[in-house]
């Protein structure tokens, strides 16, 4: 009951979900303006490979994997402030009890990435001995790789929508070039139907690039505020590691297993 009075009163750090809300706010803004003005329906009806539409799609969905992971990192953040409060009261001796760490005075850490990178040094502390010095890098190295594995999504899915903008160009030019080689100059009909196809073209060309340079730099922005917010949440790992868990550990105070 303590511990979840104590974890009620806890500040919770929600900052990089709201950045998250803010500028998807403001981006679901301009796209109602662009929907009342009509822009969105030029594009859809301009766009006949429905390119645009997979880019949007696919926007969409790569923002809704970065909700996933901004909410992720943001809990963990909170996790790992409620460890800190935990573990700088006196530097207790913590203590692994099967998946858990613990306390002298019984309160089991928030389970998660960085409790568990706790876990594995007062296990590694205990099983190199005394005469060895504690180093956390490798487990630094797998705390990075857990924490920021999955912030790599973002860097493919910007240069997913960047290219496939750059293959509607493509597609939109042959679009536009195809009809000039069955060109009759003397025919007005067929000159009048291939200037349709080859506006049609261009349509196709630039709706499809605006949407993919459009749509990259959005993901790119918005998971650019997760690393952010992911190498925050790593620095606040290592300080609290290294000053609370790895210094008293190397002092001979290991973790009891039981």
């Amino acid at each position: 009951m303590a511990i979840r009075a104590f974890n009620s009163d806890f500040p919770a750090d929600h900052l990089p979900l709201l950045r998250w809300l803010i500028f998807t706010g403001v981006s679901a803004f301009a796209f109602v303006m662009c929907w009342h003005f009509g822009l969105v329906r030029m594009m859809i009806n301009g766009d006949k490979t429905y390119i645009s539409v997979i880019i949007a799609i696919l926007y969409v969905a790569s923002s809704l994997h970065c909700l996933l992971r901004t909410t992720a990192i943001s809990r963990e953040t909170n996790r790992t402030h409620r460890v800190l409060a935990l573990v700088s009261k006196g530097m207790p001796q913590l203590k692994v009890d099967g998946t858990d760490v613990v306390t002298p005075e019984g309160a089991k850490l928030p389970r998660g990435e960085v409790t568990g990178h706790i876990r594995n040094l007062i296990l590694k502390a205990g099983l190199q001995g005394d005469e060895h010095r504690l180093d956390q890098t490798l487990l630094l190295r797998g705390l990075a790789d857990a924490l920021r594995g999955p912030n790599q999504l973002g860097s493919y899915a910007g240069d997913a929508l960047m290219k496939l903008g750059l293959l509607g160009t493509i597609v939109g030019f042959i679009m536009m070039l195809a009809p000039i080689a069955g060109l009759d100059a003397t025919d007005r009909v067929s000159v009048k139907s291939s200037m349709g196809l080859m506006s049609d073209g261009m349509a196709v060309a630039m709706y499809t690039t605006l949407t993919g340079l459009i749509g990259s730099i959005l993901v790119q922005t918005q998971y650019y505020m997760l690393d952010k917010a992911t190498q925050r949440l790593f620095g606040l790992a290592t300080n609290l590691t290294e000053v609370f868990v790895v210094s008293v550990l190397e002092r001979g105070q290991h973790g009891q297993l039981r």
